[in-house]
């Protein structure tokens, strides 16, 4: 019964630990550019944008599908970036648990 014990304390300590993490990631921003930087995007590590900074240079054109596509391509490239930072987090986190057995 003492494993099982050990095992309900672990598992408990590491929701605690989670918990903090996606806390920390929900604050933390990467930023992402397209367009020779003509299009910024700022989003947290847990995938919400908070900012579209659009330089007025390229709205001079007129080509609202180009600047669709910058928005879009900066866009997911900063969501690409947040996730590759909450999965390299997390897979610190978890690392070296010894789940294995458990068919994790």
């Amino acid at each position: 019964m003492r494993n099982m014990n050990d095992l309900v304390r672990q598992a408990g300590v590491m929701q605690n630990k989670i918990a903090k993490m996606q806390q920390e990631m929900a604050e933390r921003t990467v930023e992402a550019s397209s367009g020779g930087g003509m299009v910024k995007v700022v989003a947290t590590c847990k995938q919400d944008i908070v900012s579209i900074t659009i330089d007025p240079k390229a709205l001079e054109g007129g080509d609202v599908e180009m600047l669709q596509d910058l928005i879009i391509s900066a866009v997911n490239e900063a969501l690409r970036q947040a996730e590759e930072a909450m999965d390299g987090k997390m897979n610190a986190l978890t690392s070296g648990l010894g789940l294995s057995g458990f068919g994790f």
